[in-house]
């Protein structure tokens, strides 16, 4: 079961927002990224721009579809 642990939502007019070889497999549930915030320590495939933005275009891990347990793993690190 564990259907929590994924959603999609193909009506969205960004659909999927990363490039991806599997868009039926792509996951919507962290829209936005919670990972984010965390910076370089994020673990995810970024850079950041010439202003000092951090920039996720390149990145679909909080998109990969069996990737749940380790975002929900590193969201309860940070809080500890």
């Amino acid at each position: 079961m564990e259907h929590y642990k994924f959603f999609q939502n193909k009506e969205c007019e960004y659909f999927p927002c990363h490039e991806t070889d599997k868009p039926e497999e792509f996951n919507c549930l962290f829209c936005y990224c919670p990972l984010y915030h965390l910076g370089k320590d994020c673990g995810g495939n970024f850079y950041y721009t010439d202003k000092g933005v951090k920039s996720c275009v390149n990145c679909i891990r909080p998109h990969i579809k069996d990737n749940y347990e380790e975002i929900v793993k590193k969201l309860r690190e940070e809080n500890n």
